[in-house]
């Protein structure tokens, strides 16, 4: 997972405050399945997996708004504050969702009811603790990491360039293409 952020955000710096959220979720995990006294099976593993993934895209999307209002010339703290405000909505929504999509399972009874119990119940644990929990801490990890691993020159000024070209609404120029200079060499 650190290698894919890594290849996305074009840091290796960016993806440790992600990876920082992931030890949040699997509190709640092991939490929620040690008060229903579950043991610790494959079911269990199963749902301490799934929730290490939604851990991970709810500090992905608090990181990559934080990232952009940066890039746009912000401070770090007053950038990740805002986009944890801008993103707080949409995650609590889409883990609400999922909580409640899950609890049938952490409820159920019935033949095979242990399997879905272990599961649902490791799950909810888990996302509450991640979201919950997530949303104070990502700001706080993203701030610590920039503080110590400052980005380079390089990405500062490609995301500038980048954020730059999307912002005035003209997709950045292709030499050859109608309404831009040509290159040298080129005969049209």
């Amino acid at each position: 997972m650190f290698l894919c952020l890594a290849a996305l955000y074009e840091s290796w710096s960016i993806p440790l405050s992600v990876i920082l959220v992931v030890p949040l979720g699997v509190l709640g995990v092991v939490l929620a399945a040690n008060l229903r006294e579950l043991s610790n099976d494959i079911y269990f593993k199963v749902g301490l997996i799934t929730v290490i993934g939604l851990s991970a895209k709810n500090a992905v999307l608090i990181i990559e708004f934080a990232k952009d209002l940066h890039a746009q010339g912000k401070n770090t703290v007053d950038a990740v504050l805002q986009a944890a405000h801008l993103r707080f909505r949409p995650i609590l929504m889409t883990s609400m969702a999922f909580i409640l999509g899950v609890l049938p399972l952490a409820i159920s009874t019935g033949a095979g009811s242990a399997s879905q119990r272990a599961i649902g119940t490791g799950v909810m644990g888990g996302m509450a603790s991640a979201t919950l929990l997530a949303v104070f801490f990502v700001p706080v990890f993203f701030v610590v990491v920039r503080r110590f691993f400052k980005g380079s020159e390089r990405q500062r000024k490609m995301y500038a360039h980048q954020l730059d070209a999307e912002g005035n609404g003209v997709p950045p120029a292709t030499p050859g293409t109608p309404g831009t200079p040509a290159t040298e060499g080129s005969h049209d």
